[in-house]
């Protein structure tokens, strides 16, 4: 299910020159067999001195100078999650209780990138599941919408890959997930509709195939708790 209810650069610089520059600085690295993690971070620092110069703006600048190292250990942090593996996040995490009955937790804060124009979509993931005796920690949760959600993005394959996710390593008996997030790529740009929200979810096995099940999780991700 998807519901979308929404509603002075320095001309000094010398752009031509500069690119081929960069180009060959990047081969060169490249041929004198430099690790990856160097090749890759400066390739990438590089890369963002270019999209300055793409702008019509100064990359040597004092406001600029540090701008294409802080960018691109920006960028490696906002994706890490293509460098964790979801073994390793739950680390023997999984407790057999032997309870059935719906674990939830609200309001999991979720930053991520669009994939489509790399602009910050954020927002909020709702998770439940039913177990078959088996939980998981509670910070898990969280952790996993963390992993999947620092890497480049569309929200409706984020949902899917946190339920798969939970599915995966419990085999409850269901999994409910609801992500409610605004996009940059909508309110900077395009349309530029700032009040737009979208809301989207991925039920698997009980909460998908009984409907009071689902509705009771609906119900309780909508109302906020009394002590509130």
């Amino acid at each position: 299910m998807t519901i979308a209810n929404r509603e002075g650069a320095d001309s000094s610089s010398t752009p031509a020159i500069e690119t081929i520059e960069i180009g060959q600085n990047s081969l060169n690295r490249i041929a004198a067999k430099v690790p990856t993690t160097t090749i890759t971070s400066a390739a990438m620092t590089d890369a963002v001195r270019m999209l300055i110069l793409g702008v019509d703006e100064n990359p040597d600048r004092e406001g600029l100078l540090k701008t294409p190292h802080r960018v691109a250990e920006a960028m490696r942090f906002l994706t890490s999650g293509y460098h964790q593996s979801l073994e390793e996040l739950i680390n023997g995490a999984i407790f057999d209780e032997g309870h059935n009955e719906m674990v939830l937790v609200r309001d999991i804060d979720l930053f991520s990138l669009c994939e489509h124009h790399m602009l910050p979509f954020v927002g909020r993931a709702h998770i439940a599941y039913i177990p078959d005796r088996k939980v998981v920690g509670l910070s898990k949760l969280a952790r996993i919408v963390e992993m999947y959600a620092r890497r480049l993005q569309v929200q409706e394959r984020l949902t899917r890959q946190i339920a798969d996710a939970i599915q995966a390593i419990l085999a409850p008996q269901g999994v409910a997930v609801v992500i409610e997030a605004t996009h940059m790529c909508m309110s900077m740009r395009g349309v530029q509709k700032s009040g737009a929200w979208t809301v989207t979810s991925a039920m698997v096995g009980v909460f998908q195939s009984d409907q009071k099940t689902r509705e009771e999780f609906l119900s309780l991700i909508r109302h906020k708790p009394a002590f509130w």
